[in-house]
């Protein structure tokens, strides 16, 4: 953190050994007999019924693969459900297509992105934004099959709903806007570092995410902000971004959300906040000295929060809520990991003297661990609204 300006139902067939036709007549059909076939409960049959005629060929056993159940099975959320996330998905799949189920999996709407579960079942708290989504709940068979089910969710996100009002501003869709810029933070570690982005579109759950592509040595950190409005009379802020982190997570050090706000007076309050590696804390920071004299100091709470131990390859959803007085006197209420609430309940002195224009202003920077290293992050969905 620096100071500078910063602007499908699937049939079951049973596998035929062998086909022993039925003798020929007007009413007579053909008749596929297996002899044996994969399933349970073979069924014992000494005649069978041919059309219009009763037919009894020699002795012979004929054997049925008995329906399994076949596709998925989902328990929940039931379809139309009215859920808040993060909501639970229980389901399971014991074949499909006639085949053993080795993995599922679950998408939502027209996203490219499955979280695969390698087990016949899946129960865990899965988490969607705001709205009316489709969640497809997905099997594959061990022999390539694939079968899918889905169901409708509407969506409300309760830490949202409970901390925003109705006619608070906002911007959505930040990672999009252009002027993102990226810089070295030299305050950060005693290396050097370099940073790209990109938007893709894949992973996403938009549709446009942006990629930071993070170069580091010796602990260094990579900062990327954009400024996205200006408003000096507001006083309450709601921060919320969904972050993806893939396997290069393990050379990340601290994952930092900041927003900077000019007030009517001039001076800049610095919200910063993030998720420390090296304590396993959630931080925000405080003006250790004097508007004029500043001394940006960060402050662990009691809170964990670590980026490697963040799930791999999938999203994850941070939403933080803080405020601010007259004199720029920060107080950092709560931070949602995942929908889960963690209390912070802390008030710090947080203005800088800086000299900046008004801005609205959003940091979000990678810190790297070790000697060096690459990661990289995904941001997508990223929204703040204030009041």
């Amino acid at each position: 953190m620096v100071e500078t300006s910063r602007h499908a139902a699937a049939q079951i067939r049973p596998k035929f050994e062998h086909f022993v036709p039925a003798p020929a007549g007007p009413a007579a059909e053909r008749v596929t007999i297996a002899t044996r076939a994969r399933g349970k409960n073979p069924i014992l049959v000494k005649g069978l019924i041919m059309s219009k005629f009763l037919y009894y060929p020699p002795l012979f056993l004929l054997t049925i693969a008995a329906p399994a159940f076949a596709g998925v099975s989902i328990s929940s959320p039931g379809n139309g459900a009215d859920v808040s996330s993060p909501f639970n998905l229980s389901a399971y799949a014991s074949t499909c297509s006639g085949q053993q189920v080795g993995a599922m999996g679950y998408s939502f709407d027209n996203s490219a992105d499955t979280t695969i579960v390698n087990d016949t079942s899946v129960n865990r708290n899965i988490s969607a934004g705001d709205g009316t989504h489709t969640l497809h709940v997905k099997a594959w068979g061990e022999q390539g099959a694939s079968c899918v089910s889905d169901v409708t969710v509407h969506v409300t996100d309760g830490a949202t709903s409970n901390s925003v009002p109705s006619d608070a501003k906002s911007v959505s869709a930040i990672q999009l806007l252009g002027g993102w810029v990226e810089q070295h933070d030299p305050g950060v570690g005693s290396g050097w570092s370099s940073g790209s982005m990109s938007l893709v579109g894949s992973p996403s759950r938009s549709g446009h995410a942006r990629k930071f592509v993070t170069g580091f040595s010796n602990a260094a950190g990579e900062l990327y902000h954009v400024s996205f409005g200006d408003d000096t009379e507001a006083t309450n802020f709601f921060y919320d971004a969904w972050i993806y982190l893939n396997n290069s997570a393990s050379v990340i050090g601290n994952l930092e959300m900041d927003m900077n706000q000019t007030m009517s007076n001039g001076q800049t309050v610095i919200y910063g906040f993030q998720c420390d590696g090296w304590t396993s804390t959630w931080d925000y920071t405080k003006n250790a000295g004097t508007p004029k004299y500043h001394n940006t100091t960060w402050v662990h709470s009691k809170q964990y929060c670590n980026p490697r131990g963040w799930s791999r390859n999938t999203w994850h959803h941070v939403q933080i809520s803080y405020s601010r007085n007259g004199s720029g006197a920060v107080t950092y209420k709560s931070v949602w990991l995942d929908g889960k609430e963690q209390a912070i309940n802390a008030t710090v002195p947080s203005a800088f003297a800086l000299g900046w224009g008004p801005t609205l202003l959003t940091n979000f920077q990678v810190d790297g661990t070790g000697s060096g290293g690459t990661s990289t992050v995904y941001l997508d969905d990223l929204k703040i609204s204030w009041w």
